[in-house]
């Protein structure tokens, strides 16, 4: 049979030539079996004297061959691990060597174009797999019309290395990731495969000496992807970016960095980003305003310390939607050698949203629940140019619900869009933009810090419920600019900007104590409006290269921000009311104003990090920032000025040592600060800021071949200058010093992964302890700081069926304990322990999926602690039901 071998850059006088010179080859009797990725093998070539139609260019020639082909059907994709890579085998009822297969690139993306194909799965026609194995970043198999099958796959930091083998299932992709510097594969007996030649170059004619790497045994047992629409990933997140600004493996990282996926809100049916909590260990929520949630990360609860997108994205309100998060990242310990004074001590965490797409998707989500909760929610996405070069993702949601809670309501809206725009191979700009609308009368429902109220039913309302509610807005948006100047080198520019005003209703109730009979609240309705502005630009530089043998991975980064908090509150008084057997009707007096100031600080963030591969299985990471910040505090009232200016150096460095492929030790230190924004002294000054350290040393460890992550963690953080009252009793209630110490030390263990196909888990342990032990009033020394559970862990499973009629069906349980805990300082009662349980029952099919959530299946009572202002009892058995459909 006589072949012609065209190779895409050759010339048309080169193609002349074959055509005119291929009665001379000899007629090959053999069938080939391997080509390289870019070779096009066209067959039947007629002789040049029947060429009917003459034709100007290879494309017009090679695209008449294809339509004369028939159209090849593609009924099954499967993928099988190797041990250099990849296999991915698309099944076809004729033999492989039919599909006529072309490749082009465009920077670390490959895209193969099957011309005389046409995919047909059981499922659906689309196929996505992010991350199938470590250094391929997406895997996508589609049809790009009806006739042409398109592959893409895109590496984490080169552009993968692909060759075709005809096999008797079908064609066979053999995947090499390029050479990561953060995990370089595992060296394969096989002979090493030629790299990928590009655009410029010429490919390897047949015969050529470099010799294809064979498909894997038999022996290893394929795994068949049947997928339509978006695949996330599983309960095992294998990279993350919050630790170090970079995409590197968790198992490199000399850090303790957890993450809640997809998959783990979905399955779990989480309607509130604090909910994650419950899956990692040591980091317990408090509520502070409504939808904006504060965290405590291994007993220290901070204002500061939120990320999102890894943008700053802490003050006192920052009320955002749920319906775009993607994941969310907490990175454990003191976080300013990369983020900055604001983001000190306990850890930060990091809500991930989710980005524009490649392919079309379109979900609808509908939720209901009791408490009449009502919540429909649409995701779509996909490609709004022929070329795919502008992307974009839509998620909006809408909420309404009453409460466990007497009288209390909730009612927002939500929606954000996203778009990337791909400048060229090299250069990509993605814009995000959300707009949350709230109205609510949550402020009424929390109880004050006092021993009685654990004796008060939980759906007691301590407000008036014909009182005005508090709403609100968010805007927040933000741009990423990324241009690559080489595969080693880039620069990236951000810029993010959040606006929340919320106008406190006249419901706002500030409890001042119970009266001597206690039974009978103080009370006082304040009102307002309030504001938060918060502003960031970041400028970095990533690069990748050697020094002899060790290679660098530097991060060098500028970042400018600004935070601006104005707010007014007036206050009236408020007839007290009986705790154990309320009477409403009550009406505030005359409102007379109360404060009026704004407060803030504006930064300068100057930071280096480089992550230093001594060998392939020890890593050092060392980084340093230098932060410069002007601190203010402004009484719109009296026209007063209070502020300062700080500098701080905050270093850190780790090491991490693999003595095998599925075992990390790691050890790390690190310096920490924080403005004392808002902190006067009795001589009018704003207080110096907190200062403090973390040792900490840890051990990760993957099971089940690799299905499975464990990550155990010992540390210690002591952090300084606390503000504590003024010593001096006629001070005391107005100014303050910062002459505090408090002290974290424990243990946390973390799991997440999938045991057996279908069996997923995620748990954790913590034991934290938590003391001050420095402070002017001697009441609270050696005491336990609010909120805090010396032990606390939790468990959430799932199993699906694989195979059988009931395929698709799934059972979930979850289970979260935790200790008793103090509500406030100094400690004169706590929290009782508790054991809550949950459960899930869904059931998945083709493009739909059915799930029932029952959260606190018992109706256990507990309570969150507003960090020693306030009780917030937990919901009892609470039930949703969704229905979700893929299109």
């Amino acid at each position: 049979m006589n072949q012609l071998y065209l190779l895409r850059n050759l010339g048309l006088a080169t193609v002349i030539v074959a055509i005119l010179n291929q009665q001379v080859l000899a007629e090959a009797n053999t069938t080939k079996t391997s080509h390289t990725a870019e070779l096009v093998t066209i067959k039947d070539i007629p002789q040049a004297k029947n060429i009917q139609h003459p034709y100007t260019n290879i494309k017009e020639w090679v695209a008449q061959q294809e339509q004369s082909s028939p159209i090849i059907q593609v009924t099954g994709v499967k993928l099988n691990q190797t041990q250099s890579g990849l296999e991915i085998i698309l099944e076809t009822s004729v033999t492989s060597d039919k599909l006529q297969t072309s490749f082009k690139s465009e920077g670390n993306t490959l895209i193969a174009l099957i011309s005389n194909a046409q995919l047909k799965l059981s499922s659906g026609n689309f196929l996505r797999s992010e991350k199938p194995i470590a250094g391929i970043k997406l895997l996508q198999v589609t049809n790009q019309n009806p006739g042409t099958v398109q592959v893409t796959l895109t590496g984490e930091d080169g552009l993968p290395k692909v060759e075709l083998f005809d096999s008797d299932e079908g064609l066979v992709f053999a995947v090499t990731p390029a050479v990561t510097s953060a995990e370089k594969p595992t060296p394969s007996p096989s002979p090493p495969t030629a790299p990928l030649p590009t655009d410029e170059e010429s490919l390897p004619l047949p015969g050529s000496e470099t010799q294809p790497a064979k498909p894997s045994s038999a022996s290893e047992e394929p795994i068949e992807l049947v997928v339509t629409g978006e695949q996330e990933e599983g309960y095992r997140v294998q990279e993350s970016t919050t630790g170090t600004k970079l995409p590197v493996p968790q198992r490199d990282l000399p850090l303790s960095v957890q993450v809640v996926p997809q998959a783990v809100i979905r399955d779990r049916g989480l309607t509130r980003v604090e909910e994650f909590t419950e899956n990692i260990s040591g980091v317990t929520r408090f509520p502070g305003f409504p939808f904006a949630p504060g965290y405590r990360v291994r007993g220290f609860g901070e204002s500061y310390q939120q990320l999102r997108n890894g943008f700053p994205d802490s003050a006192f309100i920052n009320p955002h939607g749920f319906a775009n998060v993607e994941r969310v990242e907490v990175l454990k310990g003191p976080a300013s050698a990369i983020y900055g004074g604001n983001f000190a001590f306990g850890g930060v965490v990091n809500t991930v949203t989710k980005k524009p797409l490649d392919q079309p998707f379109y979900q609808l989500n509908f939720t209901a629940g009791n408490y009449n909760f009502f919540r429909p929610a649409f995701d779509i996405g996909g490609p709004l140019t022929a070329n795919g070069s502008l992307t974009y993702r839509l998620n909006a949601s809408y909420e309404s619900a009453n409460s466990f809670r007497d009288f209390v309501f909730n009612e927002d809206y939500f929606i954000a869009p996203a778009f990337t725009w791909r400048v060229s191979p090299r250069t990509t700009l993605t814009v995000e933009y959300e707009y949350f609308k709230i109205s609510n009368n949550i402020f009424g429902a929390n109880f004050p810090p006092e021993r009685e109220f654990l004796q008060v039913p939980i759906s007691r309302y301590l407000s008036e419920p014909d009182l005005g509610p508090t709403t609100g807005t968010t805007h927040w948006g933000y741009y990423d600019f990324e241009h690559r100047f080489s595969d080693n080198w880039r620069f990236r520019q951000g810029f993010s900007v959040l606006v929340a005003a919320l106008n406190i209703g006249s419901e706002r109730l500030a409890s001042t104590a119970l009266e001597p009979d206690r039974r009978r609240l103080k009370r006082e309705s304040v009102k307002g409006p309030q504001n938060n502005q918060l502003y960031t630009l970041q400028n970095e530089v990533i690069g990748k290269f050697n020094t002899g043998s060790v290679r660098h991975n530097l991060l060098f980064g500028v970042e400018l921000s600004r935070f601006a908090y104005p707010y007014t509150r007036s206050s009236a008084p408020l007839a007290s009311i009986d705790i154990f057997n309320p009477v409403y009707g009550a009406r505030p007096g005359t409102y007379t104003l109360l404060d009026s100031a704004e407060f803030g600080n504006d930064s300068l963030g100057i930071y280096i990090q480089d992550l230093v591969e001594l060998a392939s299985n020890l890593k050092v990471l060392g980084g340093i920032r230098f932060d410069s910040v002007y601190s203010f505090n402004e009484n719109r009232l009296t026209n007063e000025l209070t502020d300062r200016s700080d500098t701080k150096i905050s270093p850190r460095v780790g090491i991490v040592y693999q003595p095998t492929n599925s075992t990390s030790v790691y050890f790390n230190y690190a310096q920490a600060f924080a403005p004392n924004t808002g902190y006067i002294t009795r001589t009018e000054e704003l207080l110096q800021p907190q200062t403090g350290d973390q040792f900490e040393f840890g051990l990760k460890q993957d099971f089940f071949e690799n299905r499975v992550s464990a990550t155990l963690a010992f540390y210690q953080i002591t952090r300084q200058n606390v503000p504590t009252a003024d010593p001096d009793p006629e001070f005391r209630d107005f100014f303050s010093v910062a002459t505090g110490e408090q002290r974290s030390r424990g243990i946390e263990l973390d799991i997440a992964g999938e045991i057996l196909p279908g069996w997923n888990i995620i748990a954790s342990y913590a034991y934290t302890d938590t003391e001050v032990t420095k402070d002017t009033n001697p009441e609270i020394v050696s005491d336990r700081l609010p909120g805090v559970p010396y032990h606390s862990a939790s468990l959430w499973t799932t199993y699906e069926l694989q195979s059988g009629n009931l395929q698709g069906l799934g059972f979930g349980l979850g289970l979260t304990y935790a200790e008793d805990a103090e509500v406030i300082l100094p400690n004169t009662f706590k929290i009782p322990s508790y054991l809550k349980a949950d459960a899930a029952l869904f059931y998945r099919r083709d493009n739909y999926r059915f799930g029932l959530n029952f959260k606190n299946l018992f109706s256990t009572r507990y309570y969150d602690v507003d960090n020693g202002f306030a009780l917030i009892p937990g919901a009892p058995l609470t039930v949703l039901g969704t229905v979700s459909i893929n299109f």
